[in-house]
């Protein structure tokens, strides 16, 4: 099996030039899904970090790459939505999130801010000894009581020590903050009004208001991210592109 693909083929998420070369790295299984953008393709492409792959093994070989609290060293691995990766040697940190067309931007951020990161809940498994299992959007799972949802986000600390230990949460329900990350309404922040819960295998209907312009609108619930209660924290979790 190839590690690479044409550049051609390239998910448009990633907003890459598609002919400066014929190939690209492929993204290793792991976190996200396909469309996560490969570790690699962040660093030179995306960052202007590396110039090519010999100066992203080398980077990645001395541990400069820490994702989600982490080091990486794998060029291929995924990186996507809210995930954190910080260049501590370089004082420099970003959250990955997702513009009006539905492309991956890096949004810089602090130090405090990279020592959590916003996770959504998929769904929940009962696992040995009666425990919950929560099993979030990027892959990764923990364990917790049953007070969360699926579809919930959680905040959770990056911190060596407090790993994935959850520091917030943000219920999916009506009246509560929403980052959409797909779709037309790709990167809008707005206040739930209605889950409308539809039938069958179809994803159910939300609707949701701008708080600026006061527009309704409506998508579905996989493109929904939770990002605040009241109010939106958009200060730690992002901004409206």
């Amino acid at each position: 099996m190839s590690n690479h693909l044409k550049r051609l083929n390239a998910p448009d998420s990633w907003h890459i030039a598609k002919k400066t070369a014929k190939f690209i790295s492929k993204t290793a299984p792991g976190p996200h899904n396909a469309n996560a953008m490969p570790i690699a393709v962040w660093l030179r492409d995306h960052m202007d970090y590396a110039r090519n792959m010999k100066e992203i093994k080398q980077i990645l070989r001395q541990k400069d790459v820490i994702v989600n609290g982490r080091p990486c060293r794998d060029p291929k691995m995924g990186v996507g939505i809210f995930d954190i990766v910080s260049l501590p040697k370089i004082n420099k940190y970003y959250r990955i999130l997702r513009d009006k067309d539905g492309r991956h931007v890096s949004v810089e951020i602090d130090a405090e801010a990279a020592k959590t990161r916003l996770c959504k809940i998929k769904n929940k498994t009962t696992v040995a000894g009666g425990k919950v299992q929560l099993n979030m959007r990027d892959g990764s799972n923990l364990l917790a009581d049953n007070t969360y949802k699926s579809g919930d986000s959680l905040v959770l600390s990056l911190e060596p020590e407090n790993r994935f230990k959850i520091v917030g949460h943000f219920p999916f329900a009506a009246g509560n903050m929403a980052m959409i990350i797909g779709g037309k309404h790709s990167g809008k922040v707005a206040r739930i009004l209605e889950i409308i819960k539809v039938p069958g295998s179809v994803p159910n209907k939300i609707i949701l208001q701008d708080e600026t312009t006061g527009t309704k609108f409506d998508t579905i619930s996989p493109y929904i991210y939770m990002v605040g209660t009241k109010t939106p924290a958009i200060a730690k979790w992002g901004h409206e592109q």
